[in-house]
């Protein structure tokens, strides 16, 4: 009996057991974010050595220069922000090269291609100055070779390979309709992928020598960035990146991590852009910023700009939802480059001691005097320096066999920098004129040459100018401006020699080529006849003109009324 109720005991013990209900698991903890860097940089310029310290302002309100830049200290900066991160990539936003220094310049820019092979950049939006030398030239900087399309002789020190990184070039389009390079770009960092457009602004054919551009035309930008949405996502983009060579400004040029009072030709296309296009990253105005769901930028969308020359690379943090792949935040910030605080990368510092040698009898060779600073205008209006390139370019095509020139007549929007007192060095004169240009004399009616100038003064009022660019004249040409006249009014009591200018009689008038061919919007001087393109450098004027020694002239020969 006993037996039998232990028994009975162990069995309902054993069924106990077996309907007990076990613990729950612990809840698998939630995955984490899928992060994406993006380090960004816009407007390098060719800039491979550091260039000259820049103020910024603080917070605060202090204002402190900093020494930043330099092509060997931009690539370690990269290198220690890649640090922990497997998921990145490295972008620019159009104008890595054109106007660059000399030891980039002389070398068609060959050596700055070389420097963004080795800092790893892998898209690049084309810039207005990547078209400076034509499109011909500008495929060569993506293919390598050494045909040349210049008058410089390319692959001058070593072979160039051409880029590694993909030209990106949605609004830029060719004759036949196609874009000059893809317009997009796809990368991948595991279950992730973003899309990439990359373009230049829209303006593009009014900032470069018209002829470097013949047959290309510059569409909209939103519009063209907008339509290529649905194919990045059909290609299984979670996120869209747009490159674009347009921008904003501050009030003050800061270390750029703020978006107090931005404005700027970029404010009009922000609204406009398809609400999937989430990163922005600018450039074009040399301004740096770092705008995130502020009014300007919209809600949910981040832009950035790295100002200029290489002073900072935008850090740009992507953080995407493992299950859905859905952008669920983003940040940024700009960091100080600096001049070796993150180190200095030793290829790039050797690509840039090679160059530096082979052009440094080039840079430093005397070719004149000046008694006094030869300065420039903030607004781009008339200048001691602008003045003294009209001298230089009439002095050079005034004989009849160089064109029988009359009047010479100079953007100012191209006079880069003033010239200094004293020496003045090779490398002074090409940082003011960078450009290369051919002087062209063509004959113009009194009417015409009015028509042109009236051109200059017609132009809307540039963001951040307080009075239009000047067409600077040469020595013994004068002429008035009204700006509160209407418009095709404003120019008058023109006088050559002091002589009224006649507007059926006709005159022999010196540009460079970028304004003949209707550069900065002047097409009146596309109207031009007989003209004479003798292949005279605008620079080599410059230099011919200053070897005796000058004084720079007074910066009297346009005159504001009232």
């Amino acid at each position: 009996m006993f037996r039998q109720s232990v028994a009975a005991l162990a069995a309902l013990l054993l069924s106990a057991c077996a309907t007990q209900i076990p613990a729950p698991a612990p809840a698998p903890a939630p995955a984490q974010p899928i992060e994406v860097q993006i380090l960004a940089f816009n407007d390098f310029h060719g800039n491979l050595e550091s260039p000259a310290p820049v103020e910024v302002t603080d917070a605060d309100g202090t204002k402190r220069k900093i020494q930043t830049g330099g092509v060997a200290h931009l690539a370690a900066a990269l290198t220690e922000l890649r640090q922990g991160h497997p998921n990145t990539v490295t972008v620019s936003a159009g104008d890595t090269i054109g106007a660059s220094p000399l030891i980039s310049a002389n070398y068609l820019d060959e050596p700055t291609i070389a420097a963004m092979n080795l800092l790893g950049l892998q898209f690049n939006s084309v810039g207005n100055h990547e078209f400076d030398r034509g499109t011909g030239e500008l495929k060569r900087m993506q293919t390598g070779g050494c045909t040349k399309f210049t008058r410089r002789t390319p692959c001058a020190v070593e072979p160039f390979a051409g880029a590694r990184f993909r030209y990106l070039a949605a609004n830029a389009v060719q004759g036949d309709g196609t874009t000059i390079f893809p317009a997009t770009g796809i990368k991948k960092f595991g279950p992730i992928t973003i899309g990439f457009i990359g373009m230049t602004l829209k303006d593009t054919g009014h900032l470069v020598t018209p002829s470097g551009v013949k047959g290309m035309s510059f569409a909209d930008e939103a519009e063209t960035a907008n339509a290529l949405v649905p194919r990045l996502k059909a290609q299984g983009a979670d996120a869209v990146v747009l490159l674009i060579h347009q921008g904003g400004r501050l009030s003050q040029f800061t270390a750029g991590n703020d978006c107090n009072g931005l404005y700027g030709d970029i404010l009009k296309i922000l609204p406009r852009l398809d609400p999937a296009i989430t990163t922005v990253v600018s450039g074009h105005t040399h301004w740096a910023y770092v705008c995130n769901g502020t009014a300007e930028t919209g809600a949910g969308r981040l832009m950035t700009s790295a100002g200029k020359n290489g002073y900072f690379v935008t850090d740009l943090r992507l953080r995407f939802d493992p299950a859905t792949h859905k952008l669920i935040r983003q940040d940024a910030a700009n960091v100080v480059v600096g001049n070796g605080e993150h180190g200095t990368d030793a290829a790039e510092q050797t690509l840039v001691l090679r160059y530096a040698a082979a052009v440094a009898p080039i840079a430093s060779r005397v070719i004149g005097r000046l008694a006094e600073k030869a300065s420039t205008d903030a607004d781009d209006g008339e200048s001691a320096a602008a003045d003294l390139i009209a001298d230089s370019m009439l002095a050079a095509t005034r004989a009849s066999g160089e064109g029988a020139a009359q009047i010479a007549l100079v953007n100012a929007t191209g006079v880069r920098v003033p010239l200094p007192a004293g020496d003045v060095l090779y490398k002074d004169a090409f940082s003011m004129m960078p450009f290369g240009n051919n002087l062209l004399v063509m004959t113009l009616t009194g009417g015409q040459l009015k028509a042109a100038l009236e051109q200059q003064y017609a132009a809307p009022l540039r963001t951040g100018k307080t009075k239009p660019a000047a067409l600077a004249p040469s020595e013994g040409f004068n002429y008035a401006v009204d700006m509160s006249k209407p418009e095709s009014s404003r120019v008058f009591d023109m006088r050559l020699n002091g002589k009224p200018i006649r507007p059926d009689a006709h005159y022999r008038v010196v540009v460079n080529n970028y304004v003949a061919s209707g550069g900065d919007g002047l097409s009146a001087f596309t109207q031009g006849t007989g003209v004479t393109d003798k292949g005279i450098i605008d620079l080599d004027a410059l230099v011919a003109w200053i070897a005796p020694g000058r004084t720079p002239p007074k910066p009297d020969r346009i005159r504001f009324v009232p």
